[in-house]
């Protein structure tokens, strides 16, 4: 069954639930109501009766004075203790053979129902004490003939009612289905385009409702925004590691075919060839394994969270490359420990990135300074080289973008290093800015937040 069949069966059916318990409040309060009208009426006027005789009267003229107060199809009795009749007059003997009299001491009133000639009907009586004299009650009773009348009146307006609002709840139903389903309709043809066509696709919202069903429609375009970006950049990330491998391959492959054609008797072409293969062969090597390393962490969102102190971190790190390199580098820090809770292996990976960046571009020494605010650690990496153009500075963090591609190729830098740091921080939670003046040198920036091992507990992005 359709969720639109279904909203709208489900929505009649309240609806005539709803009419049902109000039809039955509507018709009790009628009926409570006008028979407790009738019955002030008719006790009025039995209390009006008992002024006119006063006291038992034991004149034969008494009936008379009773039959002067008679409505249509009612009686009025006048009985002793033991439901014994005294007086008694009538302009209906049915009514007057069903109901026998009975004597009381206290006000009453009461309503039975009998069989009539044109069927059920209601009879209201009131009883009354006569106080003055001898024990002796006062009967008064009358059919209420009109009372069945409005009864069916009543119950075919209702009845009449209900068809319509039954009517109308059905269509309404479907139009508030139709309204509902209408976006997750689209959203489905939307969908079922995409799966025939294998292209992503956006929902048309053509009104801003701010409901449940706008943001669930909203939400699926922000998806397919994702999808479009990320199919995009992968797109790109083929096209600019084709673009790179194509170089060193093509370096590769003029050398061998140089050995293939002249042999290894020339010494030093051989040399020379085998020098270029095993370089570009290395550089394929590096380029793949930073591939890898971005795979990973677009892939893989984990984090292997360990306290570190980042002063001892980093003069590792510096005492390693200054064996390595043989180039000036200098540490400096406010205080130590400066500790925080991250992935080890990653920020020496991104201390790394950065210090090979600027032994790249710079001759000169370079410096690293840690200090911590309230909040964060602060890692500042300077060095004093060429330096980056402004209008480059902004482009920096793209995937295989150089600012000097002639001696990146020198140097064998792919474009790819300062994207992972970027990626790592992120992973991190912090933020990495970089600042530079051609011809002065580069400074970069990176804050990492201090959390304690409580707040880390609690932090949703490292598991």
């Amino acid at each position: 069954m359709k969720i639109t069949t279904k909203i709208n069966l489900l929505t009649t059916i309240w609806m005539l639930c709803i009419l049902m318990i109000i039809n039955f409040a509507v018709f009790f309060l009628f009926m409570k109501t006008t028979v407790n009208m009738e019955e002030k009426v008719l006790l009025q006027k039995a209390e009006d009766i008992l002024k006119e005789i006063g006291s038992i009267p034991s004149s034969s003229n008494v009936e008379a004075r009773l039959k002067e107060n008679l409505t249509d199809h009612s009686f009025i009795r006048m009985i002793q203790p033991k439901n014994k009749v005294v007086h008694e007059v009538t302009n209906d003997q049915l009514l007057s053979k069903k109901m026998k009299g009975k004597y009381t001491t206290k006000k009453q009133s009461q309503t039975r129902l009998i069989s009539a000639e044109n069927g059920e009907e209601e009879v209201l009586i009131i009883r009354l004490p006569i106080k003055h004299g001898n024990n002796v009650s006062l009967e008064v009773g009358e059919r209420l003939s009109g009372l069945e009348t409005r009864k069916e009146i009543l119950r075919g307006i209702l009845g009449f009612c209900t068809l319509i609002a039954a009517i109308l709840s059905l269509l309404g139903g479907r139009w508030l289905a139709n309204m509902i389903m209408k976006p997750i309709s689209n959203m489905i043809n939307t969908m079922e385009e995409i799966e025939k066509s294998g292209v992503p696709k956006k929902i048309i919202i053509q009104n801003e409702t701010k409901d449940e069903l706008y943001t669930m429609a909203n939400t699926f375009n922000r998806m397919i925004n994702r999808i479009q970006e990320n199919l995009a950049k992968q797109a790109q990330f083929v096209s600019d590691a084709s673009h790179e491998l194509k170089t060193p391959l093509t370096v590769i492959k003029s050398y061998a075919n140089l050995l293939k054609r002249q042999g290894i008797e020339n010494k030093d072409i051989a040399e020379e060839a085998i020098h270029a293969i095993h370089t570009e062969a290395t550089r394929i090597q590096k380029m793949t394994d930073t591939f890898l390393d971005l795979a990973n962490l677009e892939n893989e969102n984990i984090l292997e969270i360990n306290k570190i102190d980042l002063v001892s971190l980093s003069e590792n790190i510096l005492k390693q490359l200054k064996e390595v390199y043989k180039r000036e580098i200098l540490l400096r820090f406010e205080e130590n420990p400066i500790t925080i809770y991250a992935d080890e292996l990653k920020i020496k990976q991104v201390i790394i990135i950065l210090i090979d960046n600027a032994m790249k571009y710079s001759n000169d020494k370079i410096e690293v300074f840690i200090e911590r605010t309230h909040q964060h650690a602060i890692i500042n990496i300077k060095d004093y080289g060429i330096g980056i153009p402004e209008n480059e500075i902004e482009n920096i963090f793209e995937r295989f973008y150089r600012v000097d591609k002639a001696r990146s190729r020198e140097t064998g830098g792919s474009g790819l290093g300062l994207n992972i740091a970027k990626n790592i921080v992120q992973l991190h939670k912090g933020e990495i800015k970089i600042k530079s003046k051609e011809g002065i040198g580069t400074k970069v920036v990176i804050f990492l937040p201090i959390l304690n091992k409580q707040n880390r507990d609690e932090s949703s992005p490292f598991v």
